[in-house]
C-alpha cells in the first residue's frame, strides 16, 4: 500500500533513509529518461562519503550496585569504574555510498545538469564539507544544479537569504541565472511539487513529478511494511505537525 502521507512520509528521516535514498535516486532516472531521450541519459552516479553514525547521545543511569559490586568496592575497586553514572556514544563516521543523478548529453557524454537528493552526508560532518566543494564548482560551471532537501536534520544548503521555517525545499540553480535559485518551499501537508529539470540554455524545461517519483519509489520496495507508525516519527516536529499526524494516522488506520 502506499505511504499514508500525501507528501514527505517523515517515518522515512530515520534508519531507512540510506535504502530509500537509492530507491529514490533510480526512480528519478526512470522518470526523467523517456522524457530527455534519445539527445540525454540521466545515470544514477555514486560518491563514497564519512556519514555521522548519529549525533551525541547521552544516557543517564541510578542504578544502585549490587552486593557483588559492594565486595569488590571492599576489596579495593571503586564503585564508580563499575557503575558509571554517565553513559556517552562517541561520535562516529562510516564510509557510505552516496547517490546523486546526472543528465549527460548522449554524444559526449558531457554533464548538463546534477540531480542531488541530499542525505545526512550533504548536511553534516565531514561529508558536508565535501559536498560543499562539489557544489562550489557545480555553481561556478555552466551546469545546473537541483538540490531536493527531504531531510530535517543537519544544516541546509548555504544561501545569501534566509531560508523560511518550512520543513523541505527543493532549489533549482540555473547555469545561466546564478546566483538567483529558484525555489519550492515544502509542508509536511502538502504533496511534493512539479519541478522544471533545466538542460542546455536553447531548450526547454522538462518537468519532474516528484510525488510520482516519491511514490514509486515508497512502493517498489513497500516501505509500508518496514515503517512502524504506531511510534512518533524518527525527527521533531511542531505541535500542528503531530496534531496533524495524529489525525491522520487514525484516520487512515481505522
Amino acid at each position: 500500500m502506499p505511504s499514508p502521507f500525501s507528501g514527505m512520509d517523515p517515518y522515512l528521516e530515520g534508519p531507512h533513509w540510506h535504502s530509500f535514498h537509492t530507491q529514490m535516486c533510480a526512480e528519478i532516472s526512470r522518470q526523467l529518461t523517456p522524457k530527455i531521450g534519445p539527445k540525454y541519459v540521466a545515470l544514477v552516479e555514486e560518491w563514497l562519503v564519512l556519514e555521522p553514525v548519529e549525533e551525541v547521545m547521552i544516557a543517564r543511569t541510578g542504578v544502585r550496585p549490587d552486593v557483588s559490586v559492594l565486595r569488590e568496592t571492599r576489596s579495593g575497586y571503586g564503585a564508580d569504574t563499575l557503575e558509571p553514572p554517565v553513559r556517552m556514544s562517541a561520535p562516529m563516521e562510516l564510509l557510505t555510498k552516496v547517490r546523486y543523478i546526472e543528465i549527460l548529453r548522449s554524444d559526449n557524454m558531457e554533464v548538463v545538469t546534477v540531480i542531488e537528493l541530499l542525505s545526512p552526508a550533504n548536511k553534516s560532518g565531514a561529508g558536508r564539507e565535501e559536498y560543499l566543494a562539489k557544489r562550489r564548482r557545480i555553481l561556478g560551471s555552466q551546469v545546473n544544479l537541483i538540490e531536493i532537501d527531504l531531510l530535517r536534520r543537519g544544516d541546509r544548503p548555504p544561501m545569501m537569504d534566509p531560508y523560511s521555517p518550512d520543513p523541505y525545499f527543493v532549489l533549482v540553480h540555473r547555469a545561466g541565472r546564478r546566483p538567483i535559485a529558484d525555489v519550492w518551499p515544502i509542508l509536511l501537508q502538502q504533496s511534493l511539487p512539479i519541478i522544471p529539470v533545466p538542460l542546455e540554455p536553447d531548450e526547454a524545461d522538462v518537468t519532474l513529478d516528484l510525488q510520482a517519483t516519491f511514490n514509486g519509489a515508497f512502493d517498489s520496495v513497500r516501505y509500508d511494511r518496514v515503517l512502524d507508525y504506531s511510534n512518533p516519527p524518527p525527527v521533531s516536529l511542531s505541535p500542528d505537525e503531530q496534531v496533524w499526524i495524529d489525525q491522520l494516522l487514525r484516520k487512515t488506520s481505522g
